[in-house]
Parts: C-alpha cells; sequence; structure tokens
C-alpha cells in the first residue's frame, strides 16, 4: 500500500510542527536523525527520515500524525530501536515518530496491572513489578535494553515463554493513535473482557502498521520462585534435539534453551566462562516448581538427559550459578555479532520438528557456504539461526542472503513459520505471502486499508 499520490511530493513547512510540539521535541538536523535510521537488523535499504518527532503524550503523537495524516507523509513508529527485522528501518522522507521519552509507569497491586508508557525497558518493569512482590514474564534476551511498546509490536517472546508465553499473554489494555490521530482506549485492568471485537489483541504483533501504541496495561503475576537450573553438553545436535522433545514431552520447564557449538564459542570467546567448547550443542534447563516438585523435574530432566548421552550434566539449586549460564545464553547474540554482520533468523517450528530443522540449517550451511550459528528456545521450538557474514565481501552477501531465504522456506516446509517473535519487518517481507497463503494475506489488506487508507503508517513493513 502506498501514500496517496495526491499528497506525495509536497514540500510540508515543518515549523507549523515545531510550533505545535516544541523544539525539543522534533529533530531535522540530519546528523542528529541518522541514529533513526535503523533497528538493530541494520537494513542496508533504510532510508533518510524527513523529521523525527520525540513524543512525551498521546496529545504529541496525536499532533504528529494529523500533521503527517494533513501532508500525506509515511509514518514509521520505533520504540527503542532494539529490533531485529527491520520493522522501524526508516523510509526516505518519512516521520520517524519515537516513543524513547514515554515512560511513566504505575503499579497497582490489588488489580495485579502495571499501566505503563512504551519508551518503558522490559527490565525496568520488571524493576517496579518486583517492588511490590510481582513479575513481568516475558523476558527477549534483549530484555534490558528493549522497550515495552516494541515488545507489543512485534508479540515479543522470550526465554520463559515455554512455560509463562508470550507479550499478548500479558497485554489486557492499550491506548492507540489510529491514522487520522484518534486515540482509542481498549481494554483496560480486568482479567475477562469479551465486550466487542478483540480489538487490543489485533493490534499486539500488528508492527505499527495499524495505530501508534501510547500506553499499555499490563498484567503482572506473582513473584517467581527461584528456579533450579540443569545444564547439559551433548557430542551431537541430534541428541540435544532428541533431549528437548523427550523433556517436553513429559513436563513443561520454565526454560528450555539450547545453544550450537559456534555460539557456545562465541560467548566462550568473550567472556570466558569456562564452557565447554568441543560441545556440539548445550541445553540451559530451568525449573520454578515450588518445593520438592523442582526437585523431582530436576531429577527427571537429568535422567533423560543421560539417556541421550549427554557428555555433562550439572544441576544446581544456586540462583548464582544458574543465572551465569543463562548469561551466556543471553549474550550469544552480540558475542556472535564480534564474528560479523548478522542476519538473525526467527524461525519456529512444531517441537517434533526442531531436529529436521537443525539438520536442514547445517545441510544449507555447507551449500551456501556461509557460517550459521544457532540458538533457540528450544522448549517452544523457536529458533533463531544467526547468519554471519562479511558486508565488503559481495559474494558473501549474496550467499548470506540467499541462506536466509532457504531457512525460511525449511521452516515453512517443516509447517513452521518465518517469525516467532521478532516480527516481519521488512526484511521477511517477501515471504509472507508464501507463508499466510493468498486468502489470509488479502484478509491482513484489508483490515489494514480498513484502518490506514492512506497507506501512511510503517509502508514497507510487514504487510
Amino acid at each position: 500500500m502506498s501514500v496517496s499520490s495526491d499528497l506525495v511530493g509536497r514540500a510540508p513547512d515543518l515549523s507549523e510542527l515545531v510550533d505545535s510540539l516544541g523544539e525539543g521535541q522534533v529533530i531535522v538536523d540530519p546528523d542528529r536523525m541518522a541514529s533513526y535510521r535503523w533497528d538493530r537488523a541494520h537494513d542496508l535499504d533504510a532510508g533518510v527520515p524527513l523529521v523525527v518527532v520525540r513524543a512525551e503524550s498521546t496529545d504529541d503523537v496525536q499532533r504528529a500524525v494529523r500533521f503527517a495524516a494533513a501532508h500525506g507523509i509515511a509514518i514509521v513508529p520505533r520504540g527503542a530501536g532494539s529490533g531485529l527485522s527491520g520493522g522501524a528501518s526508516a523510509v526516505d522522507g518519512c516521520m520517524v515518530v519515537s516513543t524513547e521519552r514515554m515512560r511513566d509507569i504505575e503499579v497497582d497491586p490489588q488489580t495485579s496491572t502495571a499501566t505503563v508508557g512504551p519508551g518503558l525497558f522490559n527490565a525496568e518493569v520488571k524493576a517496579a513489578a518486583a517492588e511490590h512482590g510481582l513479575w513481568y514474564p516475558p523476558d527477549p534476551a534483549s530484555y534490558e535494553f528493549c522497550s515495552i511498546g516494541g515488545n507489543v509490536a512485534t508479540n515479543a517472546g522470550g526465554l520463559c515463554c515455554v512455560k509463562y508465553g508470550v507479550t499478548t499473554d500479558y497485554v489486557l489494555g492499550l491506548t492507540v493513535v489510529l491514522a487520522d490521530g484518534t486515540a482509542v482506549e481498549l481494554g483496560g485492568p480486568r482479567l475477562k473482557d469479551v465486550a466487542g471485537l478483540s480489538l487490543t489483541k489485533l493490534f499486539v504483533g500488528s508492527e505499527g502498521t495499524l495505530g501508534i501504541i501510547t500506553r499499555i496495561v499490563l498484567r503482572l503475576v506473582p513473584a517467581q520462585r527461584a528456579p533450579s537450573t540443569v545444564v547439559a553438553t551433548f557430542r551431537s545436535l541430534d541428541a540435544a534435539t532428541d533431549t528437548v522433545l523427550d523433556i517436553t514431552r513429559a513436563m513443561r520447564p520454565s526454560m528450555l534453551e539450547l545453544m550450537d557449538t559456534t555460539s557456545i564459542n562465541a560467548v566462550e570467546d568473550v567472556a570466558r566462562m569456562g564452557l565447554d567448547r568441543s560441545a556440539a550443542a548445550m541445553l540451559v534447563i530451568q525449573s520454578d516448581e515450588p518445593g520438592s516438585h523442582a526437585a523431582e523435574e530436576i531429577a527427571r530432566i537429568e535422567e533423560i538427559c543421560a539417556a541421550h548421552a549427554a557428555d555433562e550434566v550439572y544441576a544446581t539449586d544456586d540462583p548464582e550459578a544458574g543465572e551465569m549460564f543463562v548469561a551466556a545464553r543471553r549474550m550469544a547474540v552480540p558475542a556472535i555479532e564480534q564474528l560479523g554482520s548478522l542476519l538473525l533468523e526467527d524461525v519456529g517450528v512444531p517441537v517434533p520438528r526442531l531436529g529436521e530443522l537443525v539438520r536442514g540449517i547445517d545441510r544449507i550451511r555447507t551449500e551456501r557456504d556461509v557460517l550459521v550459528a544457532v540458538i533457540a528456545h528450544a522448549g517452544d521450538g523457536n529458533a533463531h539461526p544467526l547468519i554471519v557474514f562479511d558486508p565488503a565481501d559481495a559474494d558473501e552477501v549474496a550467499r548470506a542472503q540467499l541462506a536466509y531465504g532457504d531457512i525460511m522456506d525449511l521452516a515453512m516446509a517443516l509447517g513452521g513459520t518465518i517469525t516467532g517473535e521478532h516480527g516481519v519487518g521488512r526484511l521477511k517481507r517477501p515471504w509472507l505471502g508464501s507463508y499466510l497463503g493468498p486468502e489470509a494475506l488479502e484478509l491482513n489488506r484489508r483490515v489494514k486499508s480498513a484502518l490506514d487508507p492512506a497507506g501512511i503508517l510503517n509502508p514497507g513493513a510487514l504487510l
């Protein structure tokens, strides 16, 4: 969908926008706008914005959107810029609306909810909840620097989602600014509400293409019990994925993560933690069951690992020791980034087909002659293959891009998805039609057209 042609090409007078919002909230200097061009995906096709608006309230967003709508300016909503699919890449001549300054939070322990601004980091929401003995479970590996608004826009998951679910499971209400500047209140601090269509959920995962989220009501739960941890290493990826399958058949641990040998060695290069460099795979598993149930679950996990010829199985109840291994998993992406530029995948398959996915990725790695590291939220079949390449080597860049498409094709062939939690963004948009099919794709476009008829909201992303 493109912006209405009768508005394109006009040179808007930005002084009107500056007068409306104030100079401190409007950036027009190219050097200062440069950091707003990309998200963490470093989209090579990112454009140059016309203006950046750093909104501080819903009213600010409404003013900015109304100005953009009146002048036919494309709008790219942006949170912390930590996205990995190009969903916040600027397009030439656009208005970037940043919510980084919208950082209010109010925790209500009576309703176990938090009302938050989209600019707050995930970790800050967790910390505020913890002050009241509560917990916000979704925990992307980037939780220390990713924003809640971005988490909602992509329906982010994380390391605990195998047991506790993803962002949409904790969103009770939203304030959304639509493409004409109207602010809509959806949902609220109620655990059950089926009045009308499920519009709140419609905006979760919509990647800024249907509206700009300016306020979020989150469900909180009682604080997590201190987990027990099992770390197991294996001589083969098959043994590790078979172990995952047997564990998930028997129980639902609170964490079940996989790292392959490339990611293990990348982390060890950076952190010197004493990880087994010779292992083909490592599983990090946690149980937060109460009392003796955790001990029983950990014992059963150890038995399953041993049955699949794990080289080493280490179990601990020490929270600090367990957190060290979780930290190793969290630092995998930045550690692998030390090896070169990345194309970071986010494919998901039914858990019984995780082994086929991993073996297929290994085949693609060989056929395309590129380095691919694999980390995974293995307990729910969500893998993150990281394709490493030298951006100065045109042939290697081409091979990396082919491998990127190969992996998505493989996931779809295995009954999986092209994205489990990072979103489609701009990088995966060419594959969306193949995944959804023509009827579902057209339905998506009809919804988009109904809410954004001029196509100004995040054009080129998702749909």
